[in-house]
């Protein structure tokens, strides 16, 4: 991704102050730096995953199965954990099992459901990245280890404001 010649959020900032004032300028500037921030994490991590032949969201599917005590999850079950709509998580899924990582199992408890199934190479994957992921401290070398722990704290104070888990 080749560096913006301006800052967006510095330049949305200007034009919300101009037509709303200081006060109300100084919120959306904060909106809008997590998601541009989300956007740059976001690239980042897609970079770091894919020399593994893998997306930021088909890792998070590997390791989550990888968690699992029989590295499998039914897929509508992913999809919740994985906090996406069924269809994102099937193709997810899909796109895993095209490649080698998962398989697509019918369920023996409830017919209707299909698991997706971590395969010995999902695995490699999935803990190849992760070293990837790891030695990049996820994109957030930038910040020293004390503003990412300030980070994760704001940032679960405004979760938990909007319901987001139970504390």
């Amino acid at each position: 991704m080749a560096p913006l010649r301006i800052d967006p959020v510095a330049e949305a900032r200007r034009h919300w102050e101009q037509r709303w004032g200081a006060e109300p300028s100084r919120p959306m500037a904060a909106v809008t730096s997590i998601m541009r921030a989300q956007q740059v994490l976001l690239a980042r991590l897609n970079e770091l995953v894919r020399p593994h032949g893998l997306t930021f969201p088909r890792y998070e599917a590997l390791v989550l199965l990888s968690y699992t005590r029989q590295g499998e999850l039914p897929i509508g079950k992913l999809g919740e954990r994985l906090q996406v709509h069924r269809t994102s998580a099937a193709s997810i899924v899909a796109a895993l099992a095209d490649d080698g990582l998962v398989e697509r199992v019918p369920s023996e408890r409830d017919r209707r459901a299909t698991l997706a199934v971590i395969t010995d190479a999902g695995r490699a994957a999935a803990r190849a990245a992760t070293e990837d992921l790891n030695a990049a401290e996820f994109g957030l070398g930038a910040l020293a280890p004390d503003e990412q722990e300030a980070l994760t704290t704001v940032l679960r104070t405004l979760r938990l404001d909007a319901g987001d888990f139970v504390a």
